[in-house]
């Protein structure tokens, strides 16, 4: 395979099923693009399902769209329940929609914002869904972090909800340093089962309607810095797409931009910060995000005559 992986490189996806969320725009919809292109069904989970439907008209291929408002728990039941109605397995569940740096706001569950929608929406929707990845060998969950991980980053287990104070830097650090542990746990609890693997992603910088957040005295320098420390939004789903399809992946890896300081560039393997890789957080975080969600993952059992899926949760 070419060491530049691209569009090009994806395998056929025909008779594959895609679940993409915040698919009608930018970084999710050139991914969902891009696997519909490619064969697979793709449906654009998202809050405004107009948009999305505009979003679908762009789309060649077999592309159909689902409300999802990861925002409110009502909603993400009632997604998955719809999704479970129409399809009888799932091979690719794309947790991408995200908010970044948003003022201090509330979900309708009581959740901060950015780690209610980044984290535990998809959280809730992957346990909602996933026993219908589990029999398919090559199923994967993928959920898209970001740079942003290493930025004022912990989980604040003292205060998830930022009510004492709040930083939007810090929240959304929180919220994508959530979307790593989770996968990285996902990806310990899914490997004796031998079908469905954990994979992250990120965009590097990407130019996006997710920066129109971004703290005021940031917006102006970052505007005449755009042209040279951006990349389009097709190229920043690049390393979702290799974390989808690259038969190469392994469960528990992460992808992002080579190019320096994975800031652009065509996706390669990456490294988290250390602290992601805390295997007592992770735990932690999944019993915190079972209890607020009251999402209980299907236990996962080894089946017969199967061999373990390849997986890498190391640094």
């Amino acid at each position: 395979m070419s060491e530049k992986w691209t569009t090009e490189s994806i395998p056929d996806q025909r008779g594959r099923v895609a679940v993409v969320t915040g698919a009608n725009t930018g970084l999710g919809y050139e991914t969902a693009k891009a696997l519909a292109e490619h064969g697979a069904s793709v449906v654009l989970a998202v809050r405004d399902v107009q948009k999305g439907e505009q979003a679908a008209a762009r789309m060649t291929g077999d592309v159909s769209v689902q409300a999802l408002d990861l925002t409110s728990l009502d909603s993400v039941r009632t997604a998955a329940a719809a999704l479970r109605s129409r399809f009888d397995r799932i091979d690719l569940l794309i947790n991408n929609a995200g908010v970044m740096y948003t003022p201090r706001q509330t979900t309708r569950d009581g959740f901060e914002l950015q780690f209610g929608t980044n984290h535990l929406g998809h959280f809730a929707l992957t346990g909602l869904l996933l026993d219908l990845m589990l029999p398919l060998p090559g199923s994967r969950v993928v959920t898209v972090s970001s740079t942003g991980h290493r930025i004022r980053a912990a989980i604040h287990f003292d205060d998830l909800q930022w009510e004492r104070s709040y930083s939007r830097v810090a929240a959304y650090g929180q919220s994508k340093l959530a979307n790593l542990m989770f996968t990285y746990e996902l990806q310990r609890r899914l490997a004796t089962h031998g079908t469905t693997v954990a994979v992250a992603a990120h965009p590097g910088l990407s130019s996006t309607e997710l920066a129109r957040n971004t703290p005021t005295a940031l917006r102006l320098p970052l505007t005449w810095l755009a042209p040279l420390i951006t990349q389009t939004p097709a190229m920043g789903a690049l390393p979702t797409l290799r974390a989808a399809t690259d038969p190469a992946v392994l469960g528990g890896q992460y992808y992002g931009p080579g190019g320096r300081f994975e800031v652009m560039g065509h996706p390669r393997l990456v490294t988290s910060s250390p602290q992601s890789y805390d295997v007592a957080v992770q735990q932690r975080l999944w019993a915190v995000s079972e209890d607020l969600t009251g999402v209980t993952f299907p236990v996962v059992q080894s089946p017969q005559n199967s061999s373990p899926a390849g997986s890498v949760i190391t640094r």
